[in-house]
């Protein structure tokens, strides 16, 4: 548990756990049947289905630091959405680098979607603009990329704070969705950008990327225990499980616990 990230508080419940019910578990195979079982009991909270509720434009707001994968899943839930009947405008509110800008003009010719960009200036009027568009065009769903920072850049983090008000004026209610994306390679420090993302902007979900290489993506169990105290768990929304078109997939507990286990 502790080298596939789990981390120490939740590893330590698990233990806590599996003692309570050592004298039922007689072979090793039971023992993983059990903690699978403790496993999927704990991530299960986590799966939740995505829905619109009806709202057009549905506003999605993503964050995160740079190299998690802000951009590359933009691009893949334009795919997934799409695959849904739906259809979806870009907006690149990374404005600080072009780079940003280009990555994401990429993913739309691929996806053949409309992107909202400029050069520079105010990544919220870019969002504002955004979503004014997909409104007139009677556009499904926004995905609104912003720039990546850490959580201890506080300028930048109430630059994000800006951004979401902004896209409240252009729809009231909006962003209907406010999600991270972590990296899985970053192991326990996602729960501090959990919290510090969570605090200014009052996360709705999460995105895990980078679960084609070395990562297990445990960390996702330390978030779970640490989410225990909230009203209502933090969704884990998607993973990112490669670099391709569709290897984003919606979260699910079950397949997830085996995969961590096996």
């Amino acid at each position: 548990m502790l080298t596939s990230d789990v981390g120490v508080e939740a590893t330590g419940f698990l233990l806590a756990r599996l003692r309570e019910r050592a004298d039922d578990i007689e072979t090793a195979e039971m023992l993983k049947s059990e903690l699978r079982g403790l496993l999927v009991e704990m991530l299960v909270p986590l799966e939740q289905a995505l829905d619109s509720g009806g709202k057009k434009p549905y506003v999605i707001m993503i964050t995160g630091v740079n190299g998690a994968g802000k951009t590359t899943s933009i691009g893949k839930l334009c795919r997934y959405f799409q695959n849904q009947g739906l259809t979806v405008l870009l907006a690149a509110g990374d404005t600080f680098r072009a780079a940003a800008r280009e990555q994401l003009a990429v993913w739309a010719e691929r996806n053949r979607v409309a992107v909202v960009a400029q050069s520079g200036g105010d990544p919220g009027a870019v969002a504002f603009d955004a979503v004014v568009a997909a409104r007139a065009r009677g556009t499904d769903v926004v995905i609104a990329d912003t720039a990546g920072r850490l959580p201890t850049q506080l300028h930048l983090m109430e630059e994000l704070k800006k951004i979401k008000r902004v896209i409240a004026k252009a729809e009231p209610g909006a962003p209907h969705e406010t999600w991270l994306v972590l990296d899985a390679n970053v192991g326990q420090n996602a729960l501090n950008q959990v919290k510090a993302f969570d605090e200014a902007l009052g996360l709705t979900g999460l995105v895990l990327t980078k679960l084609d290489g070395t990562a297990r993506g445990g960390v996702i169990c330390a978030i779970a225990q640490a989410g225990r105290s909230r009203t209502s768990p933090l969704p884990l929304r998607f993973l990112g499980v490669g670099e391709g078109m569709d290897d984003l997939r919606p979260f699910a507990a079950r397949e997830f616990a085996s995969a961590l286990l096996d």
